[in-house]
Parts: C-alpha cells; structure tokens; sequence
C-alpha cells in the first residue's frame, strides 16, 4: 500500500480553490504524518499554474522523498460541475502536468454518455505516455451507481482507464461499498479515496445525487467510528490483492478542536492498521 494524503487536507469541505497551507506546509505534515506521497489538486498546482510553479512543487516534494499519487489538474473537476468534462477533450495539458510531477495517474470527469468517446480519445493519448485516466466514484456522474460505472467503463474499454474507488458517496447514492462492491469493480481499481461521513437527516452537509436525491450528513474524522465501515472497504482490497495507492481525500478539520497534523497523523495509524 502506498499511503497517500490529498491536498484536501489543506482544504474546507465546500471552498475547494483556497489552501488553507502552503505547499511546504502541506509537505512537512505529510512527512512528519507517515505518508509516501501526496495527491495533488489545482489549489495547489493545476493546469493553470506556471512551468516554474510546477518544478518548484516537483523539488520540494523530491527533497522530502514524497511521490505524487495522482493529479486532479483543474477546479472544474474538483468541483464535478457541467465544465469538469472539458478536461477529455483537450487532455494535453494536463497529461504534460502529471508527467511533469511524475504521477502515473490523472483524475478526469464524465458527466453525459456523450463524453465517454472523448475519454477513449483522451486514454488514448495518455497510452503514449504510459499515463492512466482515473473516475471517482462520485454523485452526479456516470459513475454514481456500480451498475452505471461499470456500464461505462465497459463502454470506455481502455486498460489505461481505472476508478479511485471511494466508499462514502457510494453510501450517500445508497449502494454498497464492502467486499463485494470491491470485488465487482476490481478490474478497474487504480487508487482509493478515504473519507468519513454519518449520513443524517438534518446533517450539516447535503449534497445532491441522481439515484437518491439530496443527502444529508455530518463529516468526521476517517479514524472516528460511527461512520463508514472502513474495516470491510479493506476486507475487499485484500481479497482483491490491491497493492495501489490508499488516499486520505479527507478536508480539513473545522470543529476548531482537531489540527489537520493531528488529524492527519491518526488517521495514518489506524489506516496502517487497518491494512496489516
């Protein structure tokens, strides 16, 4: 398992192009944490960022032995709006960016059945680098529901395009994420998000989904008990031989009481946990 930690960290569960850190900051806690990578996202670098900007994240993560998971090259994406598409057809840019900070992944979005032919054209081109696409399991997409990613990445049929299997917005549209929803989609598994969650009624977050309409619930901490069942998420991984990254795409903490090194730090342990 190569244990990564999102930029989310450095980020508020709903402002997602302010960092809340520096990227030396972010870098240090990651370190000091027990992470092997980070899994970059544009409110750190992205697209829009310079070539300079770019070989200075490169060398300070070099110079702290960190790997970049992943890439997630734009706010369109992170945002999974009606733009986050636009990405497959000009993916050049963005594949220049992941070879430039030497992640073998690069996260993209679908959003209509009318962009799975760009997603073929885009993996594509990634082929020639030796680059993968990557889908998030992820509310208001084609990859809501498991019967609706694997439909598409059946339709996609390109080795070189994966999911990031993430277990929270699986439960939010009401299907199931243990061992064998794992098992279902583990062909197509290239990395694993992490994230916490009580679904609530009256919870402080609700988010729209296709399948299930407005979902509500209260985030917590991935190493807090109550919410996903991350115990059976990893029965699947084993059962499945997953030897790829496993992200923390948790935000950072806003009860005023937990600071994103602490939080960070105990959620690395009992992931490591967890595994072993």
């Amino acid at each position: 398992m190569q244990l990564s930690i999102s930029c989310r960290i450095a980020e508020r569960f709903l402002s997602k192009r302010e960092p809340s850190m520096s990227l030396e900051e972010l870098a240090s806690l990651a370190v000091d944490a027990g992470y092997d990578a980070v899994c970059m996202r544009a409110s750190q670098i992205g697209v829009q960022s310079s070539e300079d900007q770019v070989t200075a994240t490169r060398r300070v993560l070099d110079d702290r032995g960190l790997a970049v998971s992943m890439v997630t090259g734009d706010f369109d994406i992170v945002y999974n709006n009606e733009h986050g598409p636009n990405c497959l057809r000009e993916i050049t840019p963005y594949l220049d960016l992941a070879e430039a900070l030497g992640a073998p992944l690069l996260r993209v979005c679908l959003k209509q059945p009318e962009d799975i032919p760009c997603a073929q054209a885009a993996a594509d081109e990634a082929a020639e680098r030796g680059l993968t696409l990557v889908h998030q399991c992820h509310t208001l997409s084609l990859f809501e529901t498991l019967d609706g990613m694997v439909e598409t990445l059946k339709k996609i049929n390109h080795s070189n395009f994966g999911l990031i299997f993430e277990a929270a917005n699986l439960e939010g549209c009401r299907q199931e994420y243990g061992l064998e929803a794992v098992q279902r989609v583990a062909p197509w598994i290239r990395n694993v998000y992490l994230q916490n969650q009580q679904l609530n009624s009256e919870g402080a977050v609700t988010l729209n989904t296709w399948c299930a309409g407005p979902v509500s619930f209260d985030i917590t901490q991935i190493h807090e008990p109550g919410g996903i069942d991350f115990e059976s998420v990893f029965d699947g991984l084993k059962a499945i031989g997953y030897d790829g990254p496993v992200t923390v795409h948790q935000s950072g903490p806003e009860d005023g009481k937990t600071s994103p090194v602490a939080a960070a730090t105990q959620t690395a342990a009992y992931l490591r946990e967890l595994w072993n």
